[in-house]
């Protein structure tokens, strides 16, 4: 039986380079982001379901992720709605993931929105990656086209980081690489020891 271990962090904490480290020890790592892209993609299973609530995010058989993000900043209240379309087509994906990888020791679910969404309710075990506000807002604002009003939007739709580290049951330093890899080490190796909590 694979160990569930959900993986998250606010956004410019260092999430992705943390979900590279997984997977570079050899265990599964599933994308809740990459889920969306191709649920986005032409062909994808939402496209006609959000062309239909968002007309003018369709574009090239696919849904344009620029307009629908500008629909939504226009009209906050189309997120319940997009989440209805999209969160089932999500956890579908992530189950067949799953299924797909069930001999693996730990399964890495990569879920920005982890804790928003409830999703810690699934897992074995949760990861939040996490560093000082200040390395979180200079690599956020580093980003092309980012603005501060950018950020503080994002960052008021997330559950704050010191509540997430209460949440979870480990916290990933990401302020140096060296930190980081050294905590995924220790959590793997507490996980396949049979010890998670210790």
């Amino acid at each position: 039986m694979s160990y569930l271990l959900g993986l998250t962090g606010s956004i410019g904490m260092g999430k992705s380079t943390a979900a590279a480290m997984f997977a570079e020890l050899g265990h599964p790592v599933w994308d809740a982001d990459a889920a969306v892209h191709r649920l986005y993609a032409p062909g994808g299973a939402a496209v006609a379901k959000v062309a239909s609530a968002f007309p003018g995010a369709w574009k090239d058989g696919g849904i344009d992720r620029a307009a629908l993000k500008s629909a939504l900043a226009a009209d906050p209240s189309g997120f319940a709605r997009l989440e209805a379309i999209v969160h089932p087509l999500v956890a579908a994906d992530r189950a067949d993931f799953i299924a797909r990888h069930a001999g693996a020791p730990i399964i890495v679910l990569d879920i920005p929105l982890l804790y928003e969404n409830g999703s810690q309710a699934g897992m074995d075990g949760v990861a939040v990656v996490s560093a000082p506000a200040e390395i979180q807002r200079a690599r956020v604002l580093a980003r092309p086209g980012m603005t501060e009003e950018a950020f503080q939007m994002i960052l008021s739709r997330q559950v704050p980081d010191a509540e997430k580290r209460r949440l979870a049951d480990w916290v990933i330093p990401s302020d140096t690489m060296d930190a980081a890899r050294a905590a995924i080490m220790d959590i793997c190796a507490r996980i396949v020891a049979g010890s998670p909590h210790a």
